[in-house]
Protein backbone atom coordinates (compact mmCIF):
# COMPACT_ATOMS: atom_id res chain seq x y z
CA UNK A 1 0.00 0.00 0.00
CA UNK A 2 1.23 3.45 -0.90
CA UNK A 3 1.23 6.08 1.85
CA UNK A 4 1.26 9.87 1.72
CA UNK A 5 0.77 12.59 4.28
CA UNK A 6 -0.89 15.97 4.17
CA UNK A 7 -2.29 18.76 6.30
CA UNK A 8 -5.80 20.02 7.09
CA UNK A 9 -5.85 23.59 5.75
CA UNK A 10 -9.53 24.20 6.43
CA UNK A 11 -12.61 22.69 8.09
CA UNK A 12 -16.07 23.73 6.88
CA UNK A 13 -19.76 23.11 7.54
CA UNK A 14 -22.52 23.61 4.96
CA UNK A 15 -25.46 24.17 7.30
CA UNK A 16 -27.96 25.99 5.10
CA UNK A 17 -30.32 23.50 3.39
CA UNK A 18 -30.92 25.79 0.40
CA UNK A 19 -27.24 26.60 -0.25
CA UNK A 20 -24.20 24.47 -0.95
CA UNK A 21 -21.85 27.17 0.38
CA UNK A 22 -20.01 26.14 3.55
CA UNK A 23 -18.53 28.18 6.43
CA UNK A 24 -15.13 27.82 8.06
CA UNK A 25 -14.85 26.44 11.59
CA UNK A 26 -11.71 25.60 13.63
CA UNK A 27 -12.85 22.02 14.26
CA UNK A 28 -15.78 19.70 13.68
CA UNK A 29 -17.35 16.81 15.52
CA UNK A 30 -17.47 13.79 13.20
CA UNK A 31 -19.99 10.98 13.74
CA UNK A 32 -20.83 7.91 11.68
CA UNK A 33 -23.33 10.18 9.88
CA UNK A 34 -20.73 12.76 8.82
CA UNK A 35 -19.92 16.28 10.06
CA UNK A 36 -22.32 17.37 12.79
CA UNK A 37 -24.49 20.20 11.49
CA UNK A 38 -23.62 19.68 7.83
CA UNK A 39 -26.42 19.35 5.29
CA UNK A 40 -24.83 16.25 3.75
CA UNK A 41 -24.63 14.35 7.05
CA UNK A 42 -26.78 11.28 7.48
CA UNK A 43 -26.71 7.53 7.06
CA UNK A 44 -29.06 7.74 4.08
CA UNK A 45 -29.56 10.23 1.28
CA UNK A 46 -32.19 10.82 -1.37
CA UNK A 47 -31.16 10.28 -4.97
CA UNK A 48 -30.93 13.08 -7.49
CA UNK A 49 -29.14 13.69 -10.77
CA UNK A 50 -26.02 11.78 -9.69
CA UNK A 51 -28.01 8.54 -9.32
CA UNK A 52 -29.88 8.00 -12.61
CA UNK A 53 -30.49 4.29 -11.89
CA UNK A 54 -33.11 5.21 -9.28
CA UNK A 55 -36.16 7.47 -9.39
CA UNK A 56 -35.39 10.89 -7.86
CA UNK A 57 -35.96 10.85 -4.12
CA UNK A 58 -35.19 7.16 -3.59
CA UNK A 59 -33.48 6.55 -0.24
CA UNK A 60 -30.01 4.98 -0.54
CA UNK A 61 -26.94 4.64 1.69
CA UNK A 62 -25.09 7.95 2.01
CA UNK A 63 -21.54 7.46 0.77
CA UNK A 64 -21.17 11.22 0.11
CA UNK A 65 -21.06 12.40 3.73
CA UNK A 66 -17.90 14.52 3.39
CA UNK A 67 -16.59 16.65 0.51
CA UNK A 68 -12.80 17.10 0.38
CA UNK A 69 -10.80 19.52 -1.78
CA UNK A 70 -7.09 20.01 -2.37
CA UNK A 71 -5.54 23.45 -1.84
CA UNK A 72 -3.20 22.85 -4.77
CA UNK A 73 -6.05 21.76 -7.06
CA UNK A 74 -8.17 24.79 -6.09
CA UNK A 75 -5.23 26.95 -7.17
CA UNK A 76 -5.10 25.07 -10.49
CA UNK A 77 -8.86 25.56 -11.04
CA UNK A 78 -8.44 29.30 -10.42
CA UNK A 79 -5.55 29.40 -12.92
CA UNK A 80 -7.64 27.45 -15.46
CA UNK A 81 -10.40 30.05 -15.07
CA UNK A 82 -7.94 33.00 -15.05
CA UNK A 83 -9.22 34.27 -11.69
CA UNK A 84 -7.25 34.98 -8.49
CA UNK A 85 -8.78 32.34 -6.21
CA UNK A 86 -11.41 29.62 -5.84
CA UNK A 87 -12.33 29.06 -2.20
CA UNK A 88 -13.39 25.72 -0.74
CA UNK A 89 -16.46 27.34 0.80
CA UNK A 90 -17.78 28.24 -2.64
CA UNK A 91 -17.76 24.55 -3.60
CA UNK A 92 -19.46 23.45 -0.38
CA UNK A 93 -16.36 21.55 0.75
CA UNK A 94 -16.01 20.19 4.27
CA UNK A 95 -12.22 19.86 4.23
CA UNK A 96 -9.34 21.45 2.37
CA UNK A 97 -6.15 19.39 2.47
CA UNK A 98 -2.68 20.25 1.21
CA UNK A 99 0.37 18.17 0.36
CA UNK A 100 -1.47 15.27 -1.29
CA UNK A 101 -0.60 15.15 -5.00
CA UNK A 102 -3.60 14.62 -7.33
CA UNK A 103 -6.04 14.28 -4.43
CA UNK A 104 -9.03 14.14 -6.79
CA UNK A 105 -7.62 11.00 -8.39
CA UNK A 106 -7.29 9.05 -5.14
CA UNK A 107 -8.94 5.69 -5.80
CA UNK A 108 -12.02 4.47 -3.95
CA UNK A 109 -11.25 2.79 -0.61
CA UNK A 110 -8.30 5.12 0.05
CA UNK A 111 -8.26 5.78 3.78
CA UNK A 112 -7.52 9.15 5.35
CA UNK A 113 -6.22 8.75 8.92
CA UNK A 114 -6.37 12.06 10.77
CA UNK A 115 -3.99 12.89 13.62
CA UNK A 116 -7.00 13.15 15.95
CA UNK A 117 -8.03 9.55 15.23
CA UNK A 118 -10.82 10.13 12.69
CA UNK A 119 -10.78 7.92 9.59
CA UNK A 120 -12.54 8.80 6.33
CA UNK A 121 -12.83 6.46 3.34
CA UNK A 122 -12.79 7.90 -0.18
CA UNK A 123 -15.85 6.89 -2.17
CA UNK A 124 -15.36 8.66 -5.50
CA UNK A 125 -14.30 11.73 -7.41
CA UNK A 126 -16.64 14.67 -6.84
CA UNK A 127 -17.55 15.72 -10.35
CA UNK A 128 -17.79 19.47 -11.04
CA UNK A 129 -21.12 21.05 -11.92
CA UNK A 130 -22.40 24.41 -13.12
CA UNK A 131 -24.11 25.05 -9.76
CA UNK A 132 -20.70 25.47 -8.10
CA UNK A 133 -19.68 27.54 -11.11
CA UNK A 134 -22.63 29.86 -10.50
CA UNK A 135 -21.39 30.52 -6.96
CA UNK A 136 -17.90 31.31 -8.28
CA UNK A 137 -19.52 33.61 -10.87
CA UNK A 138 -21.18 35.58 -8.04
CA UNK A 139 -17.70 36.41 -6.69
CA UNK A 140 -16.41 37.48 -10.12
CA UNK A 141 -19.42 39.09 -11.82
CA UNK A 142 -17.22 40.86 -14.39
CA UNK A 143 -15.59 37.64 -15.64
CA UNK A 144 -17.71 36.17 -18.44
CA UNK A 145 -19.02 32.59 -18.50
CA UNK A 146 -17.41 31.31 -15.28
CA UNK A 147 -20.41 29.15 -14.42
CA UNK A 148 -20.35 27.47 -17.82
CA UNK A 149 -16.54 27.13 -17.90
CA UNK A 150 -16.18 25.74 -14.36
CA UNK A 151 -17.00 22.05 -15.07
CA UNK A 152 -14.28 21.75 -17.73
CA UNK A 153 -11.77 23.85 -15.73
CA UNK A 154 -12.34 21.71 -12.62
CA UNK A 155 -12.52 18.26 -14.24
CA UNK A 156 -10.33 15.85 -12.21
CA UNK A 157 -9.53 18.72 -9.80
CA UNK A 158 -12.81 19.14 -7.86
CA UNK A 159 -11.91 16.78 -5.00
CA UNK A 160 -13.45 13.62 -3.61
CA UNK A 161 -16.38 12.54 -1.48
CA UNK A 162 -15.93 10.23 1.47
CA UNK A 163 -17.75 8.45 4.27
CA UNK A 164 -16.88 8.13 7.96
CA UNK A 165 -15.25 4.91 9.12
CA UNK A 166 -14.12 6.15 12.56
CA UNK A 167 -15.66 9.21 14.28
CA UNK A 168 -14.03 11.85 16.47
CA UNK A 169 -12.96 15.48 15.98
CA UNK A 170 -11.05 16.97 13.03
CA UNK A 171 -9.13 20.21 13.64
CA UNK A 172 -7.61 22.71 11.25
CA UNK A 173 -3.82 22.32 11.13
CA UNK A 174 -3.66 18.63 11.99
CA UNK A 175 -1.91 16.08 9.81
CA UNK A 176 -3.53 13.33 7.79
CA UNK A 177 -1.98 10.08 6.62
CA UNK A 178 -3.25 8.74 3.30
CA UNK A 179 -3.25 5.00 2.72
CA UNK A 180 -3.85 4.05 -0.91
CA UNK A 181 -4.87 0.42 -1.42
CA UNK A 182 -3.01 -1.70 -3.94
CA UNK A 183 -4.64 -1.20 -7.34
CA UNK A 184 -5.12 -3.99 -9.83
CA UNK A 185 -6.47 -2.81 -13.19
CA UNK A 186 -9.77 -4.43 -14.05
CA UNK A 187 -9.83 -6.13 -17.44
CA UNK A 188 -12.27 -8.50 -19.12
Amino acid sequence: MAQLSGKVEGVFIASMPESMVSARTPQVQVTFEGFVGDRHAGMIMRTGGRNPRYPRGTEIRNSRQVSICSQEELEQIAANLSIPVVQSEWLGANLTLSGIPRLTLLPPSTRLYFESGVTLVVEAENLPCTHAGEIIQEHYPDVPDLAARFPKAAMHLRGVVAWVEKPGVIREGETVQVEIPKQIPYEL
